[in-house]
């Protein structure tokens, strides 16, 4: 059994961070109902704050694409349908070989990525996730209700040729599926 005087510690420790847990939920609902913090497209969050929604939105995906099942992503027609989804759809925001995203895409908080490394990043079942369902406050749509499903599967395909791609062989794999 403790001593009195360590059960005193103990008690006064319990206290204190039960105390400042309590003042730090206090304070963010002060900020929080004040409007003191910027949610304005034009200013960046703190470094905390992004870094806390950005584990977040990882572990999120990470958790919900689990149960998806990926299909064999190298049929060069897959491929090809991929290139012209994400032309008409993605490289809106996100640019692509040898061009950055639109100047409407680089106004957008957070900056939407290049998705040309994020096959090293994200597995194909977690890019398929977020392409489906798209990330809240992100601006990254759910394109569910809008592509069918063997479209989202085929810019999972073409994002992992992506990495590959000079911008001649962008062009010429985009305005090849464009003619036909």
């Amino acid at each position: 059994m403790p001593s009195n005087r360590t059960r005193l510690i103990l008690i006064t420790a319990a206290t204190t961070l039960v105390l400042a847990a309590l003042a730090g939920v206090l304070l963010g609902v002060v900020v929080l109902k004040a409007g003191w913090y910027n949610v304005g497209a034009t200013r960046q969050h703190f470094q905390v704050v992004y870094s806390v929604l950005e584990q977040g939105m990882r572990e999120s995906v990470r958790h919900h694409a689990r149960a998806v099942t990926v299909p064999a992503l190298t049929a060069p027609r897959q491929i090809r349908r991929g290139a012209q989804v994400y032309r008409d759809n993605c490289a809106q925001c996100h640019g692509g070989p040898g061009f950055a995203q639109s100047d409407w895409g680089k106004s957008m908080q957070p900056l939407p990525g290049p998705l040309v490394g994020a096959t090293r990043r994200w597995k194909a079942g977690e890019l398929y996730w977020i392409t489906r369902h798209g990330i809240k406050l992100s601006g990254m749509p759910a394109w569910e209700y809008h592509l069918a499903d063997e479209d989202l599967w085929a810019v999972v395909a073409f994002m992992h040729r992506l990495p590959s791609l000079t911008p001649k062989a962008y062009d010429e794999i985009t305005a090849r599926e464009a003619s036909r």
